[in-house]
């Protein structure tokens, strides 16, 4: 991993979904380039061993980010032990890939709440926490872009964190307050690496004009730019990190 140096010294950072993948890997990244960083999720144990190899920097608060109660006990930790929020990485989420005729009401609240909702009242909940000039970064998805069979439900709630992002940027720029979105394409996850076989992996870099999956690291990447004084004139936007996936057409497709 490479880093521009302490652009986070003396920042205090939260990702929610901070135990694995790219929430990890962010919280690698701001630590190493100076940041405090607190990490939430719902399992303890996975946790305690990503602080276990964040290091001192780095606390660990178990909550569900749909419930409100919880999100209300993390503001209060955050407030009690750091006194102020600099960065907020809204990353908790869930894929959910299924035919839209066999999505049923339940599942439907379901990746609703995991998805939009625990984002939105992350925010909310957070707000007060935050300083003028802090930045938020909300994990969305290049999903929104192309339509696809099977993501209906999950591509609707990552459309709905980018009108989030976009609105949010617009109602606290007076705060002085950053908004803005990530998509990651393809991306070398746990979760990812669970959901796919080898050979659709292999079938899945093929379409990305930089003929390989997205690291987690590569998201981290992106995050710290829009987190930091890098990127303070950059607001309301949402960066596409797919190596091109969207956007290019790869040479061997030619």
């Amino acid at each position: 991993m490479t880093h521009n140096g302490n652009r986070f010294e003396n920042k205090i950072a939260l990702i929610t979904g901070g135990s694995s993948g790219m929430g990890l890997a962010t919280a690698h990244r701001l630590i190493a380039e100076g940041a405090q960083v607190i990490i939430t999720g719902r399992d303890k144990a996975r946790l305690d061993a990503a602080v276990g190899e964040l290091g001192e920097r780095a606390t660990a608060v178990a909550g569900d980010a749909t419930d409100s109660e919880d999100l209300a006990t993390l503001a209060r930790t955050v407030i009690e032990r750091f006194g102020r929020l600099d960065v907020a990485f809204v990353n908790a989420g869930v894929g959910a890939f299924q035919p839209f005729t066999t999505v049923t009401p339940d599942e439907f609240d379901r990746i609703v709440a995991l998805n939009f909702k625990s984002a939105f009242f992350t925010v909310q909940h957070m707000l007060p926490l935050l300083s003028a000039g802090a930045a938020i970064v909300i994990n969305a998805s290049f999903a929104t872009y192309r339509g696809a069979p099977g993501t209906a439900l999950y591509t609707a709630t990552k459309a709905a964190v980018h009108s989030l992002a976009r609105t949010l940027a617009a109602e606290l720029a007076p705060k002085g307050i950053r908004v803005n979105s990530i998509s990651p394409g393809y991306t070398d996850t746990p979760a990812f690496r669970a959901e796919t076989t080898p050979e659709t992996q292999n079938e899945a870099a093929s379409r990305v004009a930089l003929a390989r999956i997205g690291t987690s690291d590569d998201v981290a990447a992106a995050v710290a730019f829009l987190a930091s004084a890098d990127g303070s004139y950059v607001t309301g936007q949402d960066l596409l990190v797919d190596g091109g996936l969207t956007t290019v057409i790869p040479s061997a497709m030619v």
